[in-house]
């Protein structure tokens, strides 16, 4: 039997690679390309939604589809974990899944999370990203994730240090880790954490060079995961043992 999908946003860049892979995955198929500006009533039909849109968008794609008692995958960035939680109550209540994931690429995930694993030896954490200057928010949603898994993993230690934090150009806080993001041609995607005590600092960075070979392989574990999850599920290392502990 196979899983109709119908894809929000599915001519940008990343819905177009999500097609591509989708097209590859058995048992899979994309139904109904839908843009940003389509009316979500075409969802209707579709077994499975993937919404790729805009940030402005993606709230009433998903709200759509969890009245329609669809599970959607949630690939648009700007869901942070507040944004989450407005929509959490109305997926428990139909009973469906709603998968939010800020970066279907496995080096990513793995950054992140080896920078929440250290995180609690030390006292300052920054995150400096970078995206082309035609992403149109920001902080980006894997910069946004980044910093809540800072912050959980450091549950007992509490804050981080930020002096000047009313300055605006000390960016912008996530669970009291500084953002500052860089919008400029020449760059697909680039996330520095640093992490810094007394004597030393610690620096994990991740680039993105090819976005279709970065997030394929997340893509293909993402979209069969979120045809029968249940509940809300936040982030792709839901869905790997990767064996960091924070």
């Amino acid at each position: 039997m196979t899983t109709k999908v119908a894809l929000v946003g599915g001519t940008g860049k990343l819905g177009t690679i999500i097609a591509a892979v989708i097209e590859e995955l058995e048992g899979f198929e994309v139904s109904r390309v839908l843009t940003s500006t389509s009316d979500l009533s075409e969802l209707a039909n579709a077994d499975l939604v993937i919404d790729a849109s805009t940030p402005q968008v993606s709230i009433d794609v998903v709200r759509t589809a969890v009245e329609h008692g669809l599970n959607i995958l949630v690939a648009t960035s700007g869901w942070s974990a507040e944004r989450i939680a407005l929509v959490r109550p109305l997926v428990e209540a139909a009973d469906t899944g709603a998968v939010f994931i800020p970066n279907f690429s496995l080096g990513s995930v793995l950054g992140s999370a080896l920078a929440a694993a250290a995180a609690p030896y030390f006292g300052s954490a920054e995150i400096v990203e970078a995206h082309r200057e035609t992403k149109v928010d920001s902080p980006s949603g894997t910069a946004v994730r980044t910093a809540e898994l800072i912050a959980a993993a450091r549950a007992t230690q509490g804050p981080v240090s930020a002096p000047h934090a009313d300055q605006r150009a000390r960016g912008q806080q996530v669970g009291s880790v500084p953002i500052h993001s860089l919008r400029r041609p020449g760059v697909i995607a680039k996330q520095e954490v640093i992490l810094s005590g007394p004597g030393e600092s610690l620096t994990f960075t991740h680039d993105t060079t090819d976005p279709g070979l970065a997030y394929a392989p997340g893509i293909r574990l993402a979209v069969p995961y979120a045809a029968t999850a249940t509940g809300v599920v936040v982030g792709l290392e839901s869905m790997l043992d990767i064996g960091i502990r924070s």
